[in-house]
């Protein structure tokens, strides 16, 4: 049994000649703001207030950002403009907590590591894991 698996559904219809249907409906509703603006207002007034809301309606059914729709660009403005920001990092000093003045300046002491092997990189890494038992660092502190 064959299925024919449909193509190309990313494209929209042209339902009204070369324009889908809802580039008709925001064209049609620009369209119809501004006659309704000028036989309502002075040819003045209605042109002042007409063009932004024809430029609105025309970038809503043509215009595209980084091949997306204007309208998908406004609904994102208008959602980052008017809805609640949460803030999660705030930088804070952190104090550290029981230790005195003298504590925090006194120097590390020096521990002596003993000579295990003949092997440099086995020395090595003995070296490295005996200094971080004794001098930790948190995630803070290297900047994680």
């Amino acid at each position: 049994m064959r299925f024919q698996v449909p193509q190309f559904i990313e494209v929209e219809d042209k339902i009204f000649g070369p324009l889908t249907f809802k580039q008709f409906v925001y064209v049609a509703g620009g369209a119809g703001i501004c006659v309704v603006l000028f036989t309502l207002l002075p040819k003045f007034f209605a042109f002042i207030i007409s063009v932004p809301i024809a430029l609105f309606a025309l970038a809503l059914a043509f215009y595209k950002i980084n091949d997306k729709p204007f309208i998908g660009v406004a609904e994102a403005y208008f959602k980052y403009t008017f809805g609640s920001k949460l803030y999660i990092w705030k930088k804070q000093e952190k104090t550290a907590v029981g230790k005195t003045d003298a504590e925090r300046q006194r120097p590390v002491e020096q521990m002596y590591v003993p000579k295990l092997s003949d092997s440099k990189l086995k020395d090595l890494t003995w070296e490295l894991d005996i200094k971080e038992q004794n001098n930790p660092v948190t995630r803070d502190e290297k900047g994680i």
